[in-house]
C-alpha cells in the first residue's frame, strides 16, 4: 500500500497553484498517494482568531508586489505559466465549494488542478459559477448535476469539516502537507516533504 500525503489547498491560492504543479511529479517519484483536501484559508485563520491578511501587511511578506514576484519567480523555477487575476476581488469560497463537489464526485485531484490552472494559469476571467461549471463540463462532468451539489448544504457540511480537522492537525495556512505525522506549510517546503518521503520510501 502506498504511503498518502493529506494535501490542504485552495484553489484561490497562488501557493497552492504552485505547489498542486508538483503533486503528480511526488506521486511519480515516491509511489506515493495525494488526498486533495479543499479548504479556505480564511476559515482556518479565524479559527485561530488571527489573520495577518486582515488589516496593514505585518511584514514585507503580505504585501502584494511580493507576493506576486515570489509566485512568478516560483512559476519559472517548476516551469508552468502564472498570471495574477485580473482583479484580487474574486469569491475565493466559490473556487473552494466547486473543489468540494469534485472531491464528493470522486474527480477531485484533476478537477482541483484544471481550475487552479484556469485562475493562476490562464488567467480565466470572470472567475465565477460559470468557471466552475466550464471546467466541470471540459473533464465530461454533469454540469447540471455538479451546480446542484455547489450549492447544497453537504458541500457546507463537507467543508466546515475539512476546515476544523486542518485546524486541529495544527494548520495555519495553504498550501498545508502532513505526512508521517508531520506537517509541511508552504510550497517552499515542498523539498523536505520530499526529503522526508525518500526517507520512508
Amino acid at each position: 500500500m502506498s504511503q498518502q500525503v493529506d494535501f490542504f489547498f485552495s484553489p484561490g491560492s497562488r501557493y497552492s497553484y504552485l505547489a498542486a504543479s508538483q503533486v503528480p511529479k511526488l506521486e511519480r517519484e515516491f509511489g506515493c498517494g495525494f488526498s486533495w483536501r479543499p479548504v479556505l484559508g480564511p476559515d482556518i485563520r479565524a479559527l485561530r482568531g488571527r489573520d495577518p491578511f486582515v488589516g496593514p501587511p505585518l511584514s514585507g511578506q503580505y504585501e502584494w508586489p511580493y507576493r506576486e514576484a515570489d509566485a512568478k519567480a516560483w512559476a519559472e523555477l517548476y516551469g508552468i505559466p502564472f498570471h495574477e487575476p485580473r482583479s484580487r476581488d474574486f469569491d475565493a469560497r466559490l473556487l473552494v465549494r466547486a473543489a468540494v463537489v469534485s472531491r464528493m464526485l470522486d474527480r477531485v485531484a484533476e478537477y482541483s488542478w484544471a481550475l487552479t490552472s484556469a485562475v493562476w494559469g490562464r488567467q480565466a476571467w470572470p472567475i465565477d459559477e460559470a468557471l466552475c461549471l466550464s471546467v466541470a463540463r471540459s473533464l465530461d462532468l454533469d454540469a447540471q448535476r455538479f451546480a446542484e451539489l455547489l450549492h447544497s448544504p453537504a458541500v457546507d457540511d463537507a467543508l466546515a469539516s475539512a476546515v476544523r480537522e486542518a485546524f486541529e492537525r495544527g494548520a495555519f495556512g495553504l498550501p498545508t502537507f502532513f505526512f508521517a505525522g508531520r506537517m509541511f506549510w508552504g510550497n517552499d517546503r515542498i523539498p523536505l516533504l520530499r526529503h522526508a518521503l525518500g526517507k520512508a520510501r
